[in-house]
């Protein structure tokens, strides 16, 4: 009987742990069980008093290349004791396990646990030590070439429409909006004085769900999104998370995040140029992750993603931003 070719496919736990015995020789008394099955699979392993985490990256999501440059970064990271989680090679000192799924060849890297919690809210405190830890990274990462995507306009706010078109009439009032507000970045971006930003690699995906804190100590992970870019980036994406996890309360919002950019300025400074971009990179930032959603559609999205979904999320969140730091959309 020929098998009806699959999509996506959620590798069993179980059996994941003789390939961690063989490959990485735990013990036989090591567990494994499924963290979440999102845009890749994550899983949480345990020896002992050891914790780990298996990521198992989707088919046609990341390429073999991508996946080794974001080692290569996670790396280079640790080599300047940054606190990331980092890549662990197996006895044969390689990083890749290549899983036959029954869509496809699949590729798992083992990372480093990072101790602590997920926190939605945190001290001013913690936010400047979170700038502090941010501009450390970009301190490494300032001029680094990655072999991956470079996140050019294009990327950010061009392909990302197209495939939300998909998903949402362009005629509706939400994305007649978005187009607006494509128009305006784009100018926006075409008018950057690239000798004041500075570029290198980025994260790009620098928010609470990434970040675990251990009572005063911050650990980051979750690299996936990685490439080349502005270095702002990752100030703007942080910025719209504390807004998003601080509306309830703006003065408390402005308040964090002026500490957050109080401590990476205590390390590195921020041209004009890129404090003036913060807003409307986070717009774009907005663009992208929708983008993303829309491209995941089949194995990640398609449990909430809809025209309801995609309509309250322009109004309440992008338009919303937009208006709340009076950009001209």
């Amino acid at each position: 009987m020929t098998h009806f070719p699959v999509v996506s496919s959620i590798l069993s736990a179980r059996y994941l742990v003789p390939l961690f015995q063989v490959k990485y020789n735990f013990s036989r008394d090591t567990t494994c069980r499924l963290l979440k099955a999102g845009v890749n699979h994550t899983y949480l392993v345990t020896d002992g008093d050891h914790k780990y985490i298996f990521r198992i990256y989707c088919i046609n999501w990341r390429t073999k290349q991508d996946i080794a440059e974001e080692i290569r970064l996670l790396n280079l990271l640790r080599a300047h004791e940054l606190p990331v989680s980092y890549p662990i090679a197996d006895f044969d000192n390689d990083y890749m396990q290549l899983l036959h799924a029954p869509e496809g060849l699949r590729i798992g890297v083992m990372f480093s646990f990072a101790q602590g919690e997920k926190i939605l809210q945190f001290s001013e405190e913690l936010h400047y030590k979170m700038g502090v830890t941010v501009a450390r990274i970009h301190q490494v990462t300032a001029g680094f070439k990655l072999d991956r995507v470079e996140y050019t306009p294009s990327v950010m706010v061009v392909d990302s429409f197209e495939r939300i078109k998909g998903y949402l009439p362009i005629e509706t009032e939400e994305m007649q909006w978005m187009q607006q507000a494509q128009d305006y970045l784009l100018r926006l971006y075409a008018g950057i004085d690239h000798s004041k930003v500075r570029h290198g690699a980025v994260h790009m995906d620098m928010w609470f769900d990434n970040i675990n804190i251990d009572k005063e100590d911050i650990t980051i992970f979750d690299f996936d999104f990685c490439g080349n870019g502005m270095l702002c980036y990752d100030l703007a994406y942080y910025i719209l998370q504390v807004y998003s996890t601080e509306k309830e309360n703006m003065d408390v919002c402005k308040t964090k995040v002026a500490a957050f950019l109080e401590g990476y300025a205590s390390i590195t400074r921020i041209s004009d140029e890129e404090k003036a971009l913060l807003p409307a990179l986070g717009i774009s930032m907005y663009f992208f992750y929708l983008g993303i959603q829309c491209q995941r559609y089949e194995d990640y999205s398609n449990i909430f993603l809809n025209e309801v979904y995609l309509k309250r999320y322009i109004k309440v969140l992008v338009k919303k931003y937009a208006e709340l730091n009076e950009l001209a959309v």
